[in-house]
């Protein structure tokens, strides 16, 4: 069994980490009382469920303090166990608490029990195996670096080819980003205008520059190369901007051909398009 436990703040989108999880094929559990964690063991054992997640946060309450307890009983009763600790900006949870209207689990002021929560959650921070800052990031961004989390293959560099358009924000979570703006724009030619990059009409138009399928040999050579110096320096997953103006005809086109030719060259890849919402 592998089994991923997400941890961390509230507000910090443990809910959303739990969606991306269950799009992997874990089945999911939120916030399950620790006393409670070796029956749910022996009952996911016996069922031979190979992918379980579980929510581990605050609203556990009086049983909080069993919490640390409970993740040595998961190293000790499973022999994969990932943890992942979201956290935030404490101002960003702040706005996030506003916008949903709703006090802090611990405290009527949200910035004391922000800081509370901080202080009792340190145990299970610093048994994680990765720590997510989403302070800056949509829950789209979330999903797919959770994503690159759970399928990549260590000693084996993982990459995500995420699509963007400028005009809406630089893409904050990318390692590298590339400009799609030299290549002639679809938006201009009328019977391409409104269909998007994933339309076979607008991709033969992209990749009907030379250029385009030139470039996407020129970055599947740069990770052939570079690749496992990557991996050597501890880093086994890169995210890899694409971007045009809008994010809707040529980064998207590109974004594609470049993810069938990672795969094609043996990476574990993930595409996203972040200003379709795909």
């Amino acid at each position: 069994m592998k089994l991923l436990v997400l941890t961390g703040l509230s507000g910090a989108g443990k809910s959303q980490a739990l969606k991306a999880a269950e799009d992997l094929g874990y089945y999911c559990v939120d916030n399950l009382p620790p006393a409670l964690f070796p029956k749910f063991i022996d009952m996911v054992e016996e069922a031979d469920m190979p992918l379980v997640a579980l929510v581990l946060d605050i609203r556990s309450g009086l049983f909080f303090k069993e919490l640390d307890v409970a993740i040595r009983t998961l190293d000790e009763r499973v022999d994969d166990v990932t943890v992942i600790y979201l956290e935030a900006d404490p101002h960003v949870l702040i706005q996030r608490f506003k916008a949903l209207r709703r006090p802090h689990p611990l405290s009527s002021s949200i910035a004391r029990g922000i800081e509370e929560e901080k202080r009792r959650m340190q145990p299970l921070r610093d048994r994680a195996d990765h720590i997510i800052d989403t302070s800056k990031m949509t829950n789209y961004n979330l999903k797919i670096r959770l994503k690159s989390i759970l399928i990549e293959e260590r000693g084996r560099l993982g990459v995500s080819v995420i699509s963007f358009g400028y005009k809406n924000g630089i893409l904050e979570e990318a390692d590298l980003i590339f400009d799609m703006r030299f290549l002639p724009n679809p938006y201009y030619v009328s019977e391409l205008k409104k269909k998007n990059g994933l339309n076979p009409e607008t991709r033969d138009y992209v990749f009907g520059n030379e250029k385009a399928e030139a470039f996407v040999s020129y970055l599947v050579n740069y990770l052939k190369t570079f690749g496992e110096d990557y991996v050597a320096e501890g880093k086994e997953h890169l995210t890899i901007g694409i971007g045009c103006t809008g994010g809707f005809h040529r980064s998207v086109a590109m974004a594609e051909r470049l993810s069938e030719a990672l795969k094609e060259a043996g990476y574990s890849v993930i595409l996203g398009h972040r200003d379709l919402g795909e």
